[in-house]
């Protein structure tokens, strides 16, 4: 009963980390901003930061169970 939570928490991260990571890449590869008004190296790297982040938390839920 109590893993319930914890494999919806680590999939919604893991999907999400993902997609953000993906999009990321995407937007750099076509050289469009991933942010307004943001440095575009300042503004990959937080995002790439953040989906990274995402993913680790995701699998440390996932871990959990």
């Amino acid at each position: 009963m109590e893993s319930g939570p914890a494999v919806f928490s680590g999939v919604v991260f893991a999907l999400f980390g993902a997609g953000l990571l993906a999009w990321t890449a995407v937007r750099v590869g076509q050289r469009r901003p991933v942010a307004q008004d943001v440095s575009p190296v300042a503004s990959a790297a937080l995002a790439g930061l953040a989906g990274t982040a995402c993913l680790v938390l995701g699998a440390w839920c996932l871990t959990r169970m």
